[in-house]
Order: C-alpha cells, then sequence, then structure tokens
C-alpha cells in the first residue's frame, strides 16, 4: 500500500528577514528525504516583504518557495499563520511537513494537525524514509516517515510511523539536523500565494514586543567547557568558566547543575536543553546521562573529567580522565597558558 507522492513542505521560520538556523537544519533534511521519495522540497515562507531570503532557502536545497507576503502577518501570531497553511494543505496535499521543535513550531503545527486531523510527532531528533509492515493488521507500507524520539524520559528512543495519508507532521527539535553544505548557485521557483484572512484570525493584536537576550548561543559554539552536578556548588562553576574563557569556548552544564539553581538554563545542555556539536566538548563532573548525552553525543571530540571511573560519560568520550576537577581543571588551564 503506497501513499500519495505529495513534496516535502517545510515551515521556514524568520524573524525580521532573518531564517533561524532550524529551518536551513529542515530544508537540509527534507532535501534527503524528499530525494528519497523522488519528489520536490517546497518551503512555506510567511511574513512581510520576505521574498528576499528565499536565495538562501534554495541554497541548502529548497525546489520551490510557496510565499505568503501581507503585513497582517509580520510580526508572527499563530491564527493568520494557520489559517494560510491549512489552506495551502487541503489544495495541495504535501506528503511529509516539518516544523522546528521552537515556540512558534509548538504553537502552530498543533493547531494545523488538530484542525487536519492528521498526526502529528513532537521533538524528533532524527527522521528517514523505510517501508513499514503493520503485522497486527495485516498491511504493509512503502516509503512512510520514520518518526525517531527519545520517549520515556529519555531511556528508550521510539520510532513513530503514521500510516495516515494526511501530512505526516513532526517537530524537530533545533540543532540535531546536520546543515547542509549550502550551494548558492543553486536556483529554486518562488510561487506568490495570495493571504486571504477572516476577521477572526486578526483578533489578536501585537501592541508591543520586548526580547530578552539569552545569555549565551550553545548551538553555534566551537568549544564549550560543561558542568554537572559533580561540580560541587554554584561557586566552583567558577572554574568551568575560567577553563572556557582559556579556550576561547562557551560554559554550558547539565539538568542536574541548572536544577540545583548552580546556572541558568540558557546553558543546559541535553534532552530537555540544546542540541550542540561543538569541535570540542569538555564534559566536567557529568555523569552522562542517556539524557544529556543525547544533546551532545556528535561532538567531534570529547573529554570527560569524573571521580567516577564507571561514569557513562567515558563510553561517548574520546578522552577520559579520572580525577578531582579542582585539581584537574587548574593543571589544565595552567598547561594550555605555557603553550599560549
Amino acid at each position: 500500500m503506497s501513499q500519495t507522492k505529495g513534496n516535502v513542505w517545510v515551515f521556514v521560520e524568520q524573524e525580521a528577514g532573518v531564517v533561524a538556523n532550524v529551518s536551513l537544519e529542515l530544508i537540509s533534511k527534507a532535501r534527503e528525504l524528499a530525494d528519497r521519495l523522488q519528489v520536490k522540497v517546497e518551503a512555506l515562507l510567511l511574513g512581510n516583504d520576505v521574498a528576499k531570503v528565499a536565495p538562501q532557502l534554495f541554497a541548502y536545497g529548497c525546489d520551490k518557495v510557496l510565499l505568503a507576503e501581507d503585513p497582517r502577518l509580520e510580526p508572527f501570531t499563530v491564527l493568520p499563520f494557520a489559517r494560510v497553511i491549512m489552506k495551502l494543505i487541503l489544495e495541495r496535499h504535501p506528503n511529509i511537513l516539518l516544523f522546528g521543535a521552537t515556540l512558534k513550531g509548538r504553537e502552530l503545527a498543533p493547531r494545523i494537525a488538530s484542525e487536519k486531523r492528521a498526526g502529528l510527532t513532537a521533538d524528533c531528533t532524527d527522521l528517514k524514509i523505510d517501508d513499514f509492515e503493520d503485522k497486527k493488521n495485516n498491511k504493509s507500507y512503502t516509503d512512510k516517515l520514520m518518526q525517531i524520539r527519545p520517549a520515556f524520559g529519555g531511556n528508550i528512543i521510539a520510532t513513530i510511523v503514521n500510516t495516515w495519508d494526511d501530512p505526516q507532521m513532526v517537530t524537530v527539535r533545533p540543532g540535531v539536523m546536520k546543515l547542509a553544505e549550502p550551494d548558492f548557485d543553486r536556483q529554486g521557483e518562488i510561487e506568490r500565494i495570495p493571504v486571504e484572512l477572516d476577521a477572526a484570525d486578526t483578533v489578536i493584536k501585537v501592541i508591543e514586543r520586548i526580547r530578552a537576550d539569552k545569555e549565551v548561543d550553545l548551538q553555534s559554539a566551537q568549544i564549550i567547557v560543561a558542568g554537572g552536578y559533580g561540580v560541587g556548588s554554584k561557586e566552583n562553576f567558577k572554574l568551568i568558566r575560567e577553563l572556557a574563557d582559556a579556550l576561547g569556548g562557551e560554559v554550558g552544564a547539565s539538568r542536574a547543575a541548572v536544577d540545583a539553581g548552580w546556572i541558568s538554563h540558557d546553558y543546559q545542555i541535553g534532552q530537555t536543553g540544546v542540541t550542540v556539536r561543538p569541535r570540542l566538548y569538555i564534559a566536567c563532573g557529568i555523569s552522562g546521562a542517556i539524557q544529556h548525552r543525547a544533546g551532545m553525543t556528535d561532538s567531534k571530540k570529547v573529554i570527560a573529567i569524573n571521580t567516577d571511573a564507571g561514569a557513562p560519560i567515558f563510553c561517548c568520550a574520546d578522552y577520559g580522565i579520572v580525577g578531582d576537577l579542582n585539581t584537574v581543571i587548574p593543571a589544565m588551564i595552567k598547561a594550555f597558558k605555557a603553550k599560549h
């Protein structure tokens, strides 16, 4: 039983003409999925005066941009966005629809899925196309989207399959999909979509926007020094900062350190934090529970410092140091400064 060969769609998040990294990651992944299905990648680009970002979307693998421009679509509010996208879904029947698991994506995707009565898998960490055998109902499906995400507190990895013909909808965690190398010579098609809204779609008015800057951008950091509960105290986190400063990196943390109040949630790495892929990741006093490893296991090089030689973090570390971080970190800083 084959599903309809609709295209792969990506909802593009943008702010003042700046595309969110997660949307470029999703276009990169959508290219891979679409090639497997032999269909096209189409980007849903909504806003006001946003056509200028279309070449960037083409560079990362998009074939066509469905462009809806209207002053009522800036800034983002969920009702008009949902109206425009639902109308397109009913007209064009996409196969797969991808959203970032962000504030916008988590608000928009469930509303669309509910109205369309389609399945939605949240917080995916991987996607692939494969055949599926439903032994219980004696049915087989070809080219279905395998929607992979942590479950039961991150203790297992679940693969979810939607056997309906409605769009296979997912939200995907930022940072988990590999960003493709852009090809800025790549060309694509722009189709302008008329924006038809009812009065009920614009009942929410944004009077004022006050944005608080995040303390740190871990997803673009090339070197991260992360501390866990084994650091011992908020005061001891100064060692983590000193090592990060010496290496020209950023500070990160495990959930246990955040829950203890030693550092803010902006620094949290893992299943309930951010996913990172730095060139160097130094885990200090982090036991390495699967929830944390889910956020840093794709780091190119991992150094673990822990007093427990049996800590799970050593399973994914390239280099391990069994010792007290209060002794090891000052020695690392001294050695690094001596060479630089």
